[in-house]
């Protein structure tokens, strides 16, 4: 786990925990094994679930967030992200924040790159490129996958 800012921290698998605690909040950035886990399903979960993109749980938010390197669908990709910075901001007044994902290297940094830029202003928001210069000088070990990355500048002016 590595903080990236005050109170927000990128981590792992290894950095994953579903129980409260109470100066915690988790954004569990992956599919397998956290949504499936939090939602208990195996393989893919049908389109119309009510949670087949988001599940909150207290203190956690499970997404059904996946890294391909194909772009990935604004449909889904958007509510995903616009759900986890509101989370995120919902808490940040009073808890530390975990983004994960299974190797902490493309969602969890995708989704703490737009918080800061989005949200906290902190990193430059005027493009993705400027964003994601910035924040890979607060976290180098940034490596966004090709899907993700294309999303990403695809739609930054889209996503709040």
């Amino acid at each position: 786990m590595i903080q990236v800012a005050e109170k927000i921290f990128v981590g792992t698998d290894s950095d994953c925990f579903y129980d409260d605690k109470d100066d915690w909040v988790v954004v569990h950035a992956c599919k397998d094994p956290c949504h499936k886990t939090a939602v208990g399903y195996r393989g893919n979960l049908h389109r119309t679930h009510p949670n087949y993109l988001i599940f909150e749980n207290g203190s956690h938010l499970f997404l059904n967030m996946v890294d391909m390197n194909m772009p990935l669908s604004h449909e889904f990709t958007k509510p995903i992200v616009t759900t986890a910075l509101k989370f995120m901001e919902n808490h940040i007044a009073t808890k530390n924040i975990l983004v994960h994902c299974n190797l902490g290297q493309s969602r969890s940094p995708a989704l703490v790159m737009l918080y800061l830029a989005k949200r906290q202003k902190s990193i430059r928001n005027s493009s993705f490129e400027d964003a994601r210069e910035d924040f890979i000088n607060l976290f180098p070990n940034c490596q966004l996958g090709s899907g993700i990355e294309t999303y990403l500048a695809n739609f930054w002016d889209d996503l709040e």
